[in-house]
């Protein structure tokens, strides 16, 4: 018998599937914004090999790339509480992705910085900048110009690799799809409509900070 699409069942609860939606949003803001600012110490801190924490960030850096996000998820949401620390799918979610995020976006970011001429940091101490004006507009702002389609690339992964999340309960976009398909049984369209939900958030994501980009980051370099 040939299959019958029907996905009146999966429209009938989109109010489910965009409130999850803005939760994976909301889960992404939190976690770019703290993991990017993970990463920038710890690329400073590696590119400049301030010791002993670039030992330190080396080992963590090693240690999440190349292990899988949903084992570091279930290690903390799992893992943690045998310790005594009690947290909640949110929190356990958010500490995840900025812990995961960060490892990568220190090894992007510390390329962009390793990519600036010495001569340059020379040039702004003859200026007689200060170290803190030194770093911002001559280290900081031009590596992650040199670094930023790389920098919102990896910040879009993490947001698809939200996904996992749903293993404990986290209510974002894909724990909201699981649960209208148990409830209507049809897999094909409401995992259509998510994966169009997803391509969507993705594009938008990667087109705001395309422009965040533009509007501030190449800007504030080139000044």
């Amino acid at each position: 018998m040939a299959y019958q699409f029907d996905f009146l069942p999966v429209v009938e609860n989109t109010d489910l599937l965009l409130r999850g939606a803005l939760f994976t949003l909301e889960l992404t803001a939190i976690g770019a914004l703290l993991g990017v600012g993970v990463g920038i110490v710890g690329a400073l801190v590696r590119a400049w090999n301030i010791r002993p924490f670039a030992g330190i960030f080396g080992v963590y850096v090693e240690l999440i790339r190349n292990t899988p996000f949903l084992v570091q998820l279930f290690f903390i949401f799992f893992g943690l509480p045998s310790l005594g620390l009690q947290i909640s799918e949110w929190q356990a979610a958010v500490l995840a992705m900025v812990i995961n995020l960060g490892a990568y976006s220190t090894e992007i970011i510390r390329a962009g910085i390793q990519a600036i001429p010495r001569g340059q940091l020379e040039a702004a101490a003859a200026l007689a900048m200060t170290r803190f004006e030194a770093f911002r507009h001559v280290v900081l702002l031009p590596a992650l110009g040199k670094v930023w389609p790389a920098l919102s690339s990896q910040i879009i992964i993490v947001m698809l690799g939200s996904a996992v999340c749903s293993q404990i309960a986290t209510e974002e976009l894909s724990f909201a799809a699981n649960f209208i398909q148990s409830r209507n049984f049809r897999a094909f369209e409401t995992y259509a409509l998510t994966t169009l939900i997803y391509l969507c958030m993705a594009l938008l994501i990667r087109q705001l900070l395309n422009w965040i980009g533009r509007r501030y980051i190449a800007r504030s370099s080139s000044q």
